[in-house]
Formats: structure tokens, C-alpha cells, sequence
């Protein structure tokens, strides 16, 4: 499976997790608060801030409606004139990527139109993030690897068929691309998280697999990181209780700085790929593994049959591993009951 690299940072198994603070539309619509939260996800020690750049009036037909969770999060009556309190001007968002950049963080954003891959451009973003509902937007997916950045797809809402197909569109334009384990419920119940469904896109698509983590447990990033992670993206509020969308589902600074501290805690515990045997284990396996050990005495020339042998720590000795390959060897000198067994005082029978 091959790695993804974002300015320099390698997403891949085995690499420190790549951990992203989502601002998303909980500035508020202003460039102040939005500086507030790069502090603390500074503070939190993420990898990354993302930003969404999008106009409403070119995302949202009149048709549009609210989903059920904007509803209840907003008390608005009009998508297009809620979502347009969130827009920030361009000179607000090079502001607030030349801060990201200030705290050795990496600026990413989430384009919603064609127009605004290009905002991405001319900030000079080394990624992008491609929300959910786009997953099957092919001219958006099409602009977005003509730029020739790296992309982090979420697939919530989305079937293997939708995702295969994407899959494909992104391989055939020979693009770099993660995916990311998503459920498309805000917040979403602990029980719907399936962080199962990590290792299985991984299998399925060989390719860095993370996790936009949309559940209100502390842990479920570690969790995830666990299942095989290698980005873990959360949503980072300045208050909760704050009125607007996405504020009530997300982190506030210290629960961020907890959340962050226990995928540090997860990625140490699951370490890197490749079974070894580790440095600190040499002593137990010298001291704890088996080894062939006569239980009467031999002369030279005696063949070594299974009632010769008994098998008992230390593993110094012939390995109890080797015991069908010892039978039928000759003793090359006088050896004692209870002799360990070395290789030096054994030969092929004549």
C-alpha cells in the first residue's frame, strides 16, 4: 500500500497519525474567531487545519433544504441566507492560512464548487479535502485533480458501488488520493460508528484510509487509529452550546486537546507494521524459550532417540523447535543427564 505525502508529511501505516482540526463554518463567519481556533488546535498539537471555502449562492439551488440536524442546530429558515453568514472573504482566508502556516500546522480547505478549487489554488493549499455528498460530484472531483494536489475523500452516505466508481475515475487520472471512514449523521451514536469499516476499505482499495469522526466520545479517534487510521479529522468549536450547525457535534479546545492526546497515546500502542522479534524482548525469549535437554547418559556413538530427550528452559540450547530434526543423530562426545543440548556435540549418523 502506498503512502500519500502532504508538504512533506507521509499519511501511511505506521507513520505518526495525521490529526486534523475541522474549523468548518464554527468561526461564525468571522476571521477573528476562526484565528482563535487555529490557536488552540495549535494548543492541541494537531497536524493540520481545514478550512471550507464555498458561496452559497453557488452551492445552493432554491430548491435546497435543510437536513434535519440544521434544523434543530440553527433555528434559520433559509439555507442559502444561513449558510451565507459562514462565507469568508479571500483576504480573510489567506489570513487564516498564513496563521495555520505561523504554527508549523498544514492549511487544508473543502472546496463545494468549481470556483472555489481555484480559491484553493491561489492560497497555495498542498491538498485538498473533498466532503462527502461530492464523493459522486465527478466535475468537481475532475477540477480538483487537475490541480494536481493530493486529495482526502470522505465517503459518508456512500455505497462500495459509488466509491468503486470513484475509485476508478481518481486511478484513471492518476491522482493521490486517501479515503476516509465518514458517517454522515451529526453527531453520529456510537453504536452506527462501524470503525470495522477502516480495515475493510483499506483491503478493498490498497490506498492510506483515515477517519472524519462525527461521534461525541472522546476516544473514538484512538479508537480509530487502533482499527488502522492514519488520519483522524474532528471538528473543533469554541463552544458547543453555540448557535450554528456544526458546533454541537464537534470539540470544544480542551476536549480537542484530550481527543488528540489519546490518538498520540493509541498510535504508540499500535506501533508499526511488520512482525519482529523487538529488542526489548531478547532477554525473556533467551530466558523463557525451550531447549532439548538429555534425561540419561550418552556415550559417543549412541543415536539420539525421543526418550533421550526432554525439553526445559532456559532456550540456550538446541530449540525444542528442532527436536524431529536432533532424532537419529550420533553423540560425538561422553554427555550427562541433564546436558543441554548444543549443535557442536551432535553429528549425522554414519
Amino acid at each position: 500500500m502506498c503512502g500519500v505525502n502532504v508538504s512533506g508529511r507521509s499519511l501511511a501505516a505506521g507513520e505518526p497519525t495525521f490529526v486534523i482540526a475541522e474549523i468548518g463554518v464554527n468561526h461564525d463567519g468571522s476571521c477573528s474567531r476562526a484565528l482563535e481556533l487555529v490557536d488552540a488546535a495549535a494548543t492541541a498539537a494537531a497536524d493540520a487545519v481545514k478550512l471550507q471555502i464555498f458561496s452559497a449562492q453557488a452551492l445552493l439551488h432554491p430548491a435546497t433544504e435543510f437536513a434535519t440536524y440544521q434544523k434543530q442546530s440553527t433555528g434559520a429558515v433559509d439555507p442559502a441566507a444561513m449558510l451565507q453568514v459562514y462565507q469568508l472573504p479571500e483576504s480573510d482566508l489567506r489570513k487564516i492560512v498564513d496563521a495555520i502556516v505561523d504554527r508549523h500546522m498544514i492549511p487544508l480547505a473543502t472546496p463545494f464548487s468549481l470556483s472555489d478549487v481555484t480559491t484553493i489554488d491561489s492560497l497555495s493549499l498542498p491538498a485538498i479535502k473533498i466532503a462527502s455528498p461530492d464523493l459522486v460530484n465527478r466535475p468537481l472531483l475532475m477540477r480538483a485533480a487537475q490541480s494536481g494536489k493530493p486529495l482526502l475523500l470522505s465517503t459518508g452516505a456512500a455505497t462500495l458501488d459509488e466509491i468503486d466508481r470513484t475509485v476508478d475515475w481518481l486511478r484513471g487520472w492518476s491522482v493521490s488520493f486517501t479515503l476516509l471512514h465518514c458517517i454522515s449523521s451529526y453527531p453520529t451514536p456510537d453504536y452506527e460508528a462501524n470503525l470495522c469499516w477502516i480495515a475493510e476499505l483499506a483491503l478493498r482499495y490498497k490506498v492510506p484510509i483515515g477517519f472524519s469522526d462525527h461521534t461525541m466520545e472522546p476516544f473514538s479517534g484512538a479508537m480509530a487509529v487502533a482499527a488502522g487510521a492514519v488520519i483522524v479529522e474532528k471538528h473543533l468549536t469554541h463552544d458547543r452550546a453555540a448557535p450554528g450547525p456544526d458546533h454541537a457535534c464537534s470539540a470544544d479546545p480542551e476536549q480537542f486537546a484530550q481527543y488528540v492526546k489519546l490518538i498520540r497515546a493509541a498510535e504508540r500502542l499500535r506501533g508499526k507494521p511488520g512482525k519482529r522479534v523487538l529488542d526489548i524482548e531478547h532477554d525473556v525469549r533467551r530466558v523463557s524459550r525451550q531447549s532439548l535437554v538429555l534425561v540419561r547418559n550418552l556415550q559417543p556413538g549412541d543415536c539420539l532417540r525421543e526418550e533421550h530427550l526432554t525439553v526445559q528452559r532456559p532456550g540456550t540450547g538446541i530449540s525444542a523447535a528442532q527436536s524431529a530434526r536432533v532424532l537419529g543423530m550420533q553423540i560425538l562426545k561422553p554427555l550427562e543427564a541433564g546436558t543441554l543440548l548444543q549443535w557442536e556435540m551432535l553429528g549425522d549418523a554414519a
